[in-house]
């Protein structure tokens, strides 16, 4: 699967792009972190989270779309 992933933040400064091209042939949102860590690896050190669909998503989630989002935290005001 060729998915498009695009980084926010803190995250476009570290990977250098705020969108990429990615494949991926797992099937959890676990799985494709642990690509991108290959890929990324000060990645590791960032708290963010990931999302699909326009909704946060856990990292035992199925990835169901071709777009998966990476957040950096942010506070509310």
């Amino acid at each position: 699967m060729k998915l498009t992933v695009k980084y926010f933040g803190l995250l476009a400064e570290v990977t250098q792009c705020s969108e990429e091209q990615f494949k991926f042939s797992g099937t959890l949102i676990s799985e494709f972190l642990e690509a991108i860590y290959l890929k990324h690896p000060k990645l590791k050190e960032k708290d963010f989270q990931a999302a699909q669909s326009n909704e946060i998503v856990s990292k035992n989630t199925k990835i169901t779309q071709a777009e998966i989002v990476l957040l950096p935290p942010f506070a509310g005001g």
